[in-house]
């Protein structure tokens, strides 16, 4: 190994540390958000764009300084997808994701995932350039997404939604 990838390697590990808080595994932990809402009786989930890989993903992003990791969550949301809303402190749970940093090459990060109910759609946003927002049902949104630990999530989450639906018909009646 010549005295650049001893660098690189070194740079790298010292990102990491940094721009991430650890879970029990070791991987860094990045922030993300699984916004939805229901219309025409239907729950549907809001998917972004990846920057470079166009690829449809969840918001998602390094934790920010002074903000919890909701919190952090609801601020990619509005940078990523132009959305604000109210997030669960509580995450659904995560995924693993190889992210791919220009300098540092493939990052793998576990991704806590919060939902939250959006609120408002902003006209502008700051990423709006790079990146493309879009609504799908349940089932259209587990299609779209390329890794298996996040569709399985969105499942869930929908199972969830319809169990507490049920619920409520229930003590209602």
């Amino acid at each position: 190994m010549d005295l650049l990838d001893r660098l690189i390697n070194f740079i790298s590990a010292v990102y990491r540390r940094r721009m991430s808080r650890k879970d029990d595994a070791s991987l860094p932990i990045q922030s993300g958000v699984l916004p939805w809402r229901v219309k025409r009786k239907k729950t549907e989930v809001m998917l972004v764009t990846g920057r470079r890989s166009k690829r449809w993903m969840i918001a998602k992003g390094w934790p920010m300084d002074g903000m919890s990791l909701a919190d952090s969550a609801a601020q990619e949301a509005f940078e990523e997808a132009g959305i604000k809303g109210k997030v669960d402190p509580t995450p659904i749970g995560s995924f693993h994701y190889v992210k791919q940093h220009l300098l540092f090459g493939d990052v793998e990060v576990r991704i806590q995932v919060h939902p939250m109910i959006v609120k408002r759609e902003l006209a502008d946003w700051p990423e709006r350039a790079e990146r493309s927002r879009k609504w799908f049902e349940l089932s259209d949104a587990v299609e779209q997404v390329d890794s298996d630990e996040l569709k399985a999530l969105i499942v869930a989450f929908g199972d969830g939604l319809k169990a507490q639906s049920k619920g409520k018909k229930g003590a209602a009646a």
